[in-house]
């Protein structure tokens, strides 16, 4: 499993998370910061530092949130 950033990341992108992530998975897109779910580990530092409540575990997203998964996919497939 993997966290995901969700919208209230877009237009915010404060930045905290990326520099407590221990595998430096979290890079920053043109709307917001992205989460490689291919290396991501689970920890949750990044959800414990989000100021504004952006990031969420994969299997607790919502059908309608799952876009963002896929986003963040599409982002590092691309890469």
């Amino acid at each position: 499993m993997a966290f995901v950033i969700l919208d209230p990341c877009r237009g915010e992108k404060a930045g905290e998370c990326v520099s407590v992530c221990p595998v430096d998975c979290i890079e920053e897109g043109v709307k917001q910061f992205y989460i490689d779910p291919d290396i991501c580990i689970d920890c949750g530092a990044c959800k414990a530092v989000c100021p504004v409540s952006a990031i969420e575990e994969e299997y607790d997203l919502t059908p309608d949130q799952e876009k963002y998964l896929e986003e963040a996919e599409e982002f590092f497939a691309n890469r």
